[in-house]
């Protein structure tokens, strides 16, 4: 009677497995059919890696970015804008993992779970795509780089919409180069999104997470005053200055870029208040845009001597950030705290463009409201007193820091960014430039965030 019993209880096991087994394949192959079928090793399913019945993919004013004729997967006809959205429409293969055909390729071929690839024009669903993008924008701020390699971003901080969208070194879709080992070094980094997907030194612009902490953790930081002469000994080893700004307050030390100011309240707030601050601003995290993650910034100093600490508080030592990152930050200090979720896809749907896609648009508080208000007034005092406002053509309230970051010891391979926001609402606008190989950030990224932000005015002003 026992042997029975452990046995029906063994098969009742076995049976619970097998149905358990059933329910897991059947989950999984209903979630993930439709990305397995367009994997790159399916191509054998169909010949134009896999468009050949893929959607129109228009910018947000109807714009076609990317479409099929005749058979064949062909790109806008002006071919700056095709090098200019290439890492956010895609080209025919999957090498740019996070572009709009890589992503949401399923959607845009019609992709049925029954059906497969060959569901019947008249059941096959609306399959456009939609972007928030200007494509104007793009091609305005991939021209004001000029060659340059980097990246440029710029949202409404308000709804979320990413408008301008640029990843340098670029190629044409419409004549993708075949990379071989003779010329590989030229298309180095040409398959990544560098807005989503590159992290960089950030320079100065890492002063205002530095400020943040102090005004958070330093009661009387509005009244202090710092003293510079050009280079200070902290931790037994020199930091240094571009100027020597003499007697200096807090305010005119994130305008005039004071290192000495910086490295002494990184070094005053110590490893743990620094790391709070980084990690609450999102240096240290990742964030979705759409379907695709940016990839996470870096500050760790928990092994650091003093003078690294010091170093890290100007934006040195291991630092890195990332672009959209940047972006979401400003966004957050625009927001009086809370962050946008950025999104670059509006609608997923049929000529009618009937909205079937948003990103979630709460957003998340990164700083207390009345921190994120002082480092908005602080970074608008840096266009009045620095900058000037004649830099974005004088019509615009811009609020700025712009950063130059130390990669080598050749000046001309210092990574050049400029960020910030517009306040005017009417045009909600954040904005991150990073520039590779660049001179300093208000020379090299200046010029170039100054394109991008006001051919997203222009854009947004004729939507009127």
């Amino acid at each position: 009677m026992r042997q029975v019993r452990t046995r029906s209880i063994f098969v009742f096991v076995l049976v619970l497995l097998f149905f358990a087994g059933i329910i897991f394949f059947t989950a999984n192959i209903s979630i993930n059919s439709g990305s397995w079928v367009q994997h790159i090793y399916n191509w054998h399913t169909s010949g134009n890696g896999g468009l050949e019945k893929a959607g129109k993919i228009f910018d947000r004013n109807g714009v076609v970015l990317a479409q099929n004729v005749d058979g064949e997967r062909v790109y806008n006809d002006d071919y700056d804008t095709r090098l200019a959205t290439l890492h956010v429409v895609g080209d025919n293969s999957l090498n740019i993992s996070t572009a709009v055909q890589s992503v949401y390729r399923s959607e845009l071929t019609g992709y049925s779970f029954i059906w497969g690839l060959e569901m019947p024009e008249t059941f096959r669903g609306g399959n456009n795509i939609t972007l928030t993008i200007d494509s104007n924008a793009c091609k305005t701020a991939y021209e004001a780089l000029g060659g340059m390699e980097g990246a440029v971003v710029v949202m409404n901080y308000k709804t979320g919409e990413v408008l301008c969208s640029v990843s340098s070194k670029t190629y044409d879709p419409q004549d993708p180069p075949e990379i071989t080992e003779e010329n590989e070094d030229e298309y180095v980094g040409a398959y990544l999104n560098k807005v989503l997907s590159s992290s960089y030194t950030p320079g100065s612009i890492f002063k205002l997470i530095t400020t943040a902490a102090a005004l958070e953790n330093i009661p009387d930081i509005d009244s202090r005053t710092f003293e510079c002469s050009g280079s200070a000994i902290i931790g037994g080893e020199k930091v240094s200055c571009m100027s020597s700004h003499g007697t200096i307050g807090i305010d005119d030390a994130l305008a005039q870029s004071c290192n000495i100011v910086f490295a002494q309240l990184a070094a005053e707030l110590g490893p743990d208040k620094m790391t709070q601050a980084a990690n609450k601003m999102g240096i240290n995290s990742s964030f979705n845009v759409g379907h695709s993650p940016t990839v996470k910034g870096h500050y760790d100093v928990k092994d650091a001597e003093e003078n690294d600490l010091a170093w890290s508080g100007v934006g040195q030592y291991t630092d890195l950030t990332n672009p959209m990152q940047m972006c979401i930050l400003m966004s957050a200090i625009a927001n009086g705290g809370n962050r946008a979720e950025p999104y670059y896809v509006e609608h997923i749907g049929g000529g009618d463009f009937t909205k079937q896609y948003t990103s979630e648009k709460n957003g998340t508080a990164m700083l207390e409201s009345d921190i994120a208000q002082r480092l908005n007034d602080m970074m608008r005092y840096n266009v009045t007193s620095n900058y000037g406002d004649y830099m974005f053509g004088g019509e615009l309230t811009v609020c700025a820091k712009t950063g130059t970051a130390e990669v080598s010891d050749s000046e001309d391979n210092n990574d050049a960014w400029m960020v910030g926001f517009v306040r005017d609402e009417e045009f909600p606008l954040a904005f991150a430039v990073a520039v590779e190989d660049g001179n300093f950030g208000i020379s090299t990224a200046g010029p170039v965030a100054v394109a991008a932000v006001q051919a997203c005015v222009e854009g947004l002003s004729a939507e009127e």
